[in-house]
């Protein structure tokens, strides 16, 4: 009894040495891979997230700035477009986020590069790249047809401490 004792005593002892370690390496670990995943998730290897207070994109080959951004808690690739007033998501990306078709109102006259259509107004909970993230963001759903993927405009932007264009990189501080 007092050998099993003893034998439980050091493997307690033992785990309170090695597993602090442990921890330690497997959250840098998951950093590292959470960084990676978004290499894995975009068109282009673009985007590279620094582990300080700010966030780096590399531009692709066009000069277009991809991201992995949580939008409400669920992973989406987003473009930066500055020139977007507020984040658009289509409807399918509304429905991957958790927003319900049927609470949406298409009451919002939208200007597209393709003309005039409706959108309705939503506001997002939690919008986070990297190590930043904002709440109660303003975002725009519009039809599939009018919107191929998911913009991340000003409404996020403007959340921001700051953010600037340099070396080919978008740099955003929260």
């Amino acid at each position: 009894m007092f050998a099993r004792l003893l034998t439980f005593a050091g493997i307690i002892a033992v785990s309170a040495l090695t597993l602090p370690g442990l921890a330690t390496t497997y959250l840098e670990r998951s950093a590292t891979e959470e960084a990676g995943d978004t290499d894995r998730t975009l068109p282009v290897s673009t985007a590279k997230y620094a582990v300080s207070k700010g966030v780096k994109l590399s531009a692709d080959a066009k000069g277009h700035f991809f991201g992995t951004f949580r939008i409400n808690g669920r992973r989406e690739t987003g473009l930066v477009d500055t020139g977007a007033s507020m984040i658009a998501i289509n409807m399918s990306a509304a429905r991957r986020l958790g927003i319900s078709p049927n609470s949406l109102k298409f009451n919002a006259a939208v200007s597209t590069a393709n003309g005039v259509v409706k959108g309705a107004h939503v506001e997002l909970d939690r919008v986070e790249i990297g190590t930043i993230g904002v709440r109660r963001v303003d975002a725009l759903v519009l039809p599939d047809a009018a919107l191929s993927g998911t913009l991340i405009g000003m409404s996020f932007m403007n959340k921001l401490s700051s953010y600037r264009v340099e070396g080919g990189a978008l740099h955003m501080f929260r």
